[in-house]
């Protein structure tokens, strides 16, 4: 399916990490989302009930971020893509995490992780 609905960079505050200082103070986090479905029905009749509302998407990734604790952002990627799957019907659901405040050896703009995922029959 080419037709995707796209929010990108969605900056939201978590408590995920390994570290201790991770987990005691939040960081941000920069989250993509990619929801996979054909739009033509929508596109040709300009209605939202034949879509999906990414301002709903949004307060689904929020959440998560915001209110849950994971060790690993592969984890907390993996969580936003099985509640987008379950809540929304999109066929196939892509999720990027950005975590640009971890601390590395050297300088870099961020560290992330990106899944696919795709609705099972």
């Amino acid at each position: 399916m080419s037709d995707r609905i796209v929010l990108e960079a969605m900056l939201l505050d978590g408590t995920h990490g390994v570290y201790e200082e991770e987990q005691l103070s939040t960081q941000p986090f920069e989250v993509d989302v990619e929801l996979s479905l054909n739009l033509q029905p929508a596109g040709i009749s300009d209605d939202l009930a034949l879509t999906i509302d990414y301002s709903r998407v949004y307060d689904v990734c929020r959440q998560i971020v915001e209110s849950t604790r994971f060790n690993l952002i592969e984890a907390l990627a993996e969580a936003i893509a099985q509640e987008l799957l379950a809540g929304f019907p999109a066929d196939e659901v892509t999720v990027r995490i950005r975590k640009p405040t971890v601390k590395l050896s050297g300088p870099f703009r961020s560290a992330g992780v990106e899944i696919r995922r795709r609705r099972t029959a």
